[in-house]
């Protein structure tokens, strides 16, 4: 498809493709001619996989072109490369109310950082989650846990490994039916722009849901008075 098709189908106006096109977000077209070039269906998809980036999850310019790089890194593996592409993704505060690792004074971490990090290590052995034990504060995700444990805590609401097991087990269907999903498609390449694309998308209807059903809970409880 010429260019003009491709902003009609995307809904994308021609002047922000072509931003995307100079910045690199977008690979360019196969070249037809000096001033033309045709664009094809993995153009189409990688199109509104930027736009979902920017328009959906905020995510800055620079920030997406470091997903995409390692989208469609070729030399890692599978699992690296879903992996290195989520962690590049924008992230939690891993540093809640300014009492990160070197704490509130500079001068340590404060105990319940120190809690937070036991409970999050004891949740993931009774998990079994040995991946993501390893990692440890490698992981963006994983501080960033941390970090929101911490903050419950020092809130007054202390939420342990036990109280929060039967939550990760719950996640781990949700991760399941994820990658089944993600596992439809057919190329590398795909996949892991799926696997961004659902990151960013899929998490507001997450969030929508739980709060629906929170409130269903709530009526069948006790009433609607």
């Amino acid at each position: 498809m010429r260019l003009a098709e491709l902003s009609e189908r995307s809904g994308v106006a021609i002047a922000t493709i072509k931003y995307y096109l100079r910045e690199g977000l977008l690979p360019p077209g196969r070249r037809v001619s000096a001033t033309t070039a045709d664009y094809d269906e993995g153009h189409l998809r990688r199109l509104r996989l930027v736009r979902a980036m920017i328009q959906v999850g905020q995510v800055p310019v620079a920030r997406v072109r470091q997903v995409l790089a390692h989208v469609d890194d070729e030399s890692l593996g599978r699992t690296i490369r879903l992996g290195a592409a989520l962690w590049a993704l924008p992230h939690e505060p891993e540093q809640a109310d300014g009492k990160g690792a070197g704490g509130a004074d500079g001068g340590g971490e404060d105990e319940a950082m120190t809690t937070a990090r036991a409970e999050v290590d004891q949740l993931l052995r009774t998990l079994g989650w040995s991946t993501a034990r390893e990692l440890g504060e490698l992981s963006p995700v994983h501080r960033s846990l941390v970090a929101a444990v911490a903050t419950l805590t020092r809130l007054g609401y202390p939420w342990d490994a036990a109280l929060m097991a039967p939550y990760a087990r719950l996640m781990h269907q949700v991760a399941v039916r994820d990658l089944d999903f993600v596992e439809t498609f057919p190329s590398e390449a795909e996949k892991a722009e799926t696997a961004v694309a659902a990151t960013i998308l899929f998490q507001p209807v997450l969030k929508a849901l739980h709060r629906l059903a929170q409130e269903e809970e709530s009526a069948r409880r006790y009433g609607l008075e």
